[in-house]
C-alpha cells in the first residue's frame, strides 16, 4: 500500500508538471483575456472579495501570469527617487501650453518637456526583479535580481522600464526586456541562462514593452527600434540564437519604427504563424523567421496586438487605423488595392476603428474595441458590422485591456475603476468596482481568481461566497 502511495504521488506530480499554465504569458493562453469559470468574481473592492493582496516594491507595468501555484511578475526599484508614473495621455500638451505661455519655444520647450515626462540612463540606477508569490497566500517564495545599474534606454512616465510580460512553459519562467536580452530560470528561482542583448534607441525615449512569446522550443520577441527592426527566435532550453529576420517596414512620411506589439503564435489547420504587428504594417511569419504575408495600413505607434477567435486572425493598427479580419492561408502582400476594402484574405476590415492602447477584445460574438478616452465599440466577429459606440463611464483614461467572463465586460481605467458591461448587442453599464490606485496592467484570470495589479499592489479577487 505504501509503494502504491508513494508511485500514486509520483504519477501525480508527474502529470502536474506536464500540465499547461493556467496564464502563461500576456493576455493569457489565447492572447484573448477571457475566461469560462462561473465563479470568477464580478464585484469587488479593497475590502470585499480580496483573498489576499500582496505589496510589489518599485514599478513595473507586466502583468502577472500563473503556472500551477505560482505567480510570476516583474518589477524595477530604484536607488532614490523615482519619477511618479503618468496617468493619461494630455499631461504633456497641457503642460507644453502653460510653457508657451512663459515664452519658451524650441529646444528650451522640449528640454522642459523632457526633464518632466521623461527619466533617463543619467538620471536612475535601477533594480530589476523578477518575483514568484505563492497562487493561494499571495507570499513572496523567491524573488531574484536579474539587472542591476544604469538602464540602457530611458522611458516615458507613462511607461515603466520593465512593461514587458514574462512568459512560462509550465518548467521555467522567461524574462525578456528588449533593451537588456533576456533571462530564464527554474521554478525554485535558480537562473538558467542568460542571453544579453544589444540596446536600441526607442523614438523619443519613450521606452520598451513587446512582451516575449513561446512555440515549441522556440523563445521569440520581436524588437521593433529606430535603429534596427528585428523578430528573433533563441532556444528556450539553452538561450542560443537559432534565427533572426530583419523585418521590412517602411513607414512613409514618418521617421518612426519604434513598436510595442506583442507577437502571436496563430495556430490553425493549415500551419503555425508567428504574427506581428509594426510601424505601418503586418507581419506573419513561419516557425524559421521567413516572412508568410503582410497587410499595410497600420499606424505609426503600435501597441495592441494581434490574436485569432473563431478561426479570425483580428489586427489592430492603431490609432485612426484600421481593425481588420484575416482569414487563414494568406500569401505575399494582401493590403487591398485601389481604395477596396476587401480581399480573398480579408473578411471584414472597419478602416477607423483601431486603438491607441488598449487591444480589443473578443468574446461571444462580439468583438469589442476600447480605446483610451473610454470609448466602447462592439462589432460583429464574423461580419464587422457595429452594433453600438458609447462612452463606457464618467470618462477617464485607458491603458489595460479589457477582459470578459460570465456574459460580461470588464474595462479598468487608469484610475483604478472597472466598469462592469452586459456582454451583447446592446450596451448597458451594470456597475463599478473601485479599487482607489492607478492600474495599467492587463489581468490574469485562474479558476475562479481574477489577479489584478495596480500601481503598488498585486491583488487576489475571489467571490468569498
Amino acid at each position: 500500500m505504501r509503494l502504491c502511495l508513494v508511485m500514486s504521488l509520483v504519477a501525480g506530480a508527474l502529470l502536474a508538471a506536464d500540465r499547461p499554465p493556467e496564464w502563461p504569458g500576456f493576455r493569457g493562453p489565447l492572447a484573448n483575456p477571457s475566461g469560462d469559470n462561473a465563479k470568477l468574481p464580478v464585484s469587488w473592492s479593497t475590502t470585499s472579495n480580496v483573498e489576499w493582496s500582496a505589496e510589489i516594491p518599485g514599478l513595473g507595468w507586466s502583468s502577472p501570469i500563473v503556472s500551477g501555484k505560482y505567480v510570476f511578475l516583474t518589477t524595477v526599484t530604484t536607488d532614490g527617487a523615482a519619477k511618479q508614473p503618468q496617468k493619461g495621455t494630455t499631461y504633456s500638451n497641457d503642460y507644453s501650453a502653460e510653457l508657451r505661455k512663459q515664452g519658451l519655444e524650441g529646444k528650451e520647450l522640449r528640454a522642459k518637456l523632457n526633464a518632466r515626462d521623461f527619466e533617463f540612463p543619467d538620471e536612475v540606477s535601477l533594480h530589476y526583479f523578477l518575483y514568484a508569490l505563492d497562487l493561494d497566500t499571495g507570499r513572496v517564495r523567491w524573488k531574484r535580481e536579474f539587472y542591476s545599474g544604469k538602464p540602457p534606454g530611458g522611458r516615458h512616465r507613462k511607461n515603466s522600464f520593465c512593461s514587458e510580460t514574462p512568459v512560462t512553459d509550465g518548467k521555467r519562467v522567461y524574462v525578456y526586456i528588449n533593451n537588456l536580452g533576456a533571462y530564464a530560470f527554474d521554478f525554485k528561482g535558480n537562473p538558467v541562462w542568460t542571453s544579453r542583448q544589444q540596446s536600441f534607441p526607442t523614438v523619443h525615449d519613450f521606452g520598451t514593452a513587446s512582451s516575449p512569446v513561446l512555440v515549441n522550443d522556440l523563445l521569440v520577441f520581436v524588437n521593433d527600434n529606430e535603429q534596427e527592426q528585428f523578430i528573433a527566435a533563441l532556444d528556450k532550453h539553452t538561450g542560443k540564437q537559432v534565427w533572426r529576420t530583419a523585418r521590412q517596414i517602411h513607414l512613409k512620411g514618418s521617421d518612426r519604427q519604434t513598436g510595442w506589439s506583442t507577437p502571436y503564435i496563430w495556430k490553425h489547420s493549415l500551419r503555425t504563424e508567428i504574427v506581428t504587428i509594426g510601424p505601418a504594417v503586418a507581419i506573419s511569419y513561419d516557425l524559421e523567421g521567413k516572412e508568410l504575408w503582410r497587410l499595410g495600413g497600420m499606424g505609426a505607434m503600435p501597441i495592441p496586438s494581434p490574436y485569432a477567435y473563431d478561426g479570425l486572425l483580428y489586427l489592430n493598427g492603431g490609432t485612426g487605423k484600421a481593425v481588420a479580419a484575416v482569414k487563414p492561408g494568406a500569401t505575399g502582400d494582401i493590403t487591398a488595392q485601389d481604395g477596396a476594402k476587401l480581399n480573398e484574405y480579408v473578411a471584414w476590415l472597419q478602416p477607423k476603428a483601431g486603438t491607441y492602447l488598449p487591444t480589443q477584445l473578443a468574446y461571444q460574438g462580439g468583438i469589442y474595441v476600447l480605446t483610451h478616452t473610454g470609448i466602447l465599440t462592439r462589432f460583429d466577429a464574423k461580419t464587422g458590422i457595429q452594433t453600438y459606440k458609447t462612452r463606457v463611464g464618467e470618462g477617464g483614461d485607458y491603458t489595460s485591456s479589457p477582459w470578459a467572463y460570465d456574459g460580461k465586460i470588464f474595462c479598468i481605467n487608469e484610475e483604478g475603476r472597472t466598469f462592469v458591461i452586459q456582454a451583447g448587442e446592446k450596451f448597458e453599464l451594470l456597475h463599478t468596482n473601485d479599487l482607489g490606485e492607478m492600474a495599467l496592467a492587463t489581468p490574469a484570470m485562474v479558476g475562479d481568481r481574477l489577479l489584478l495589479r495596480t500601481e503598488k499592489h498585486l491583488y487576489s479577487i475571489r467571490d468569498k461566497k
